[in-house]
């Protein structure tokens, strides 16, 4: 979906790791979700949690193992149940078909306005890295936060910006392992963010959602 203020496409390519569990029904239709395991050019994988509707799987039905594109829209969701991630992040698709023999992808375009103070830091080997939060509106008033994170000179360039500033963006969507101490002890959890390749400033002239 795209408009002159906002744009939020994602590619995945991989195999699928997990069979589609029912995860929500909204306005009369199903959703499920699957977990997709693609793999960067280091190696490193990243594994993607992908929602999928019922009418959408009748028609392109998804099996453990198979290798698929799945092309569609980063979501984010707010968790109030107090279980896992506060932010969780899918990969809303819109089709789904065979990979074939394509190789691994993950590529993201957003186009939106940061919400929060850009976070930068280094790494305790001297790396630069800078935190932003994107705001992707959607139709209907709604928007999608995400998470964004960028590396070396663009973390530089990331931590002059201002919340309010519009941004077009492409990078990729990547989980993360941490251990996160509660009252019950120590827990895995898994994160996700978008590491951004390429990132350039963008006039929007329509009201955003990120008040």
């Amino acid at each position: 979906m795209q408009t002159d203020w906002n744009e939020n496409r994602a590619r995945l390519v991989g195999r699928v790791v997990g069979e589609p569990e029912f995860s929500h029904s909204n306005h009369g239709e199903d959703f499920f979700r699957f977990p997709l395991r693609t793999y960067r050019l280091s190696g490193a994988a990243d594994q993607v949690n992908v929602l999928v509707s019922r009418t959408l799987l009748e028609l392109s039905p998804v099996h453990a193992g198979e290798r698929l594109v799945i092309e569609g829209e980063v979501r984010s969701f707010n968790n109030r149940t107090g279980v896992g991630s506060r932010l969780v992040i899918t990969v809303f698709a819109r089709s789904v078909t065979a990979a074939g023999e394509e190789e691994d992808d993950n590529r993201l375009i957003l186009s939106g306005v940061l919400c929060k103070i850009p976070n930068y830091r280094q790494t305790p080997l001297g790396r630069e890295i800078c935190d932003l939060m994107l705001a992707v509106n959607r139709r209907y008033g709604r928007a999608d936060y995400l998470p964004c994170i960028a590396w070396g000179t663009l973390a530089q360039r990331s931590a002059r910006l201002n919340v309010g500033d519009g941004v077009r963006l492409e990078g990729r969507l990547q989980s993360r392992s941490y251990t996160k101490l509660t009252e019950a002890g120590q827990v895995k959890r898994v994160a996700f963010e978008v590491s951004i390749m390429t990132m350039e400033l963008v006039d929007f002239s329509v009201p955003n959602d990120c008040e």
